[in-house]
């Protein structure tokens, strides 16, 4: 699990106080976090600041029960619409904005770069929470596109750890399997417990995000993270200016990254093409 949302200095903008509260991806629906993200977000308008960073959804929930006047800049969150931060992307319309972690349309290319560097993978587990709006969108895009690359698909994971670890087990009991992970809570709180069952049942996997890859994980393709944080400090200084989050759009994602773990490839028999490791960001060896 998560360690749950905690709060840290983050220096100053011109001269004025910012804090932030970064929930490290804990689950919005775990008692004990959501406890933990309550009191936290407390303190902090309490602390009267002009602008909060928010990362991921479970912080920028607390946040949203705590204050409807603060401004509030969330990062990683991958639909604030259904999550009911803000009415409309185009239109926020309260205290609250940002950037999404991912746009649906990207799960489609998880399928396509899966079959590039595992060509022979007929079978796709997609590890998701179906409890969640953003996981059910993501699967939605990735069936668009399975027929045409000759895959059958095949919804796992569940709601925690146990279901990730049945769904995956009984998933790679027959042959000529892959995963795909998709971006949600879920599957970053039990990153270490994918990419464990990955290998220990020799399934090729892909996942949203780079932090994965070095993990062990074979190849990941996703938002820049480092882009997203610069991208809210551009939102901070404008707030922190005059402007108001309501008249300030919720942005998507608009620089991606490629992740390949050649190490994992070996292991599993693969040999990548060149082709996708010229266009690789960042290669472990």
């Amino acid at each position: 699990m998560g360690q749950g949302p905690r709060l840290r200095a983050a220096g100053r903008c011109q001269g004025r106080p910012q804090r932030t509260i970064a929930g490290d991806s804990a689950r919005s629906g775990d008692a004990a976090d959501a406890q933990s993200a309550s009191k936290a977000a407390a303190e902090l308008v309490a602390s009267a600041p002009d602008v909060i960073i928010a990362t991921a959804s479970a912080a920028t929930a607390a946040l949203q029960a705590a204050t409807r006047t603060v401004p509030v800049v969330f990062t990683m969150v991958a639909d604030p619409v259904s999550a009911g931060f803000v009415a409309s992307l185009a239109r926020p319309s309260g205290n609250i904005t940002g950037f999404t972690s991912i746009e649906y349309a990207i799960a489609a290319k998880w399928l396509e770069l899966l079959k590039d560097i595992a060509p022979n993978v007929k079978r796709v587990g997609v590890i998701r929470d179906p409890s969640v709006g953003a996981s059910i969108g993501q699967f939605g895009a990735i069936q668009s596109v399975a027929p045409a690359l000759g895959v059958e698909l095949r919804p796992i994971g569940g709601h925690d750890a146990d279901d990730i670890k049945r769904t995956v087990t009984a998933f790679a009991e027959e042959l000529n399997g892959g995963l795909i992970s998709v971006a949600s809570p879920l599957t970053a709180d039990h990153r270490s417990l994918i990419v464990s069952l990955a290998a220990q049942h020799r399934l090729p996997a892909i996942y949203p995000f780079r932090f994965f890859v070095p993990e062990g994980g074979l190849i990941s393709y996703g938002p820049s993270s480092i882009d997203h944080y610069r991208r809210a400090a551009s939102y901070v200084d404008r707030i922190l200016k005059g402007e108001k989050p309501a008249d300030l759009p919720v942005q998507a994602p608009t620089k991606f990254e490629l992740a390949i773990n050649l190490k994992t490839a070996t292991a599993l028999g693969l040999t990548v093409p060149q082709a996708l490791l010229a266009r690789a960001d960042e290669v472990i060896e």
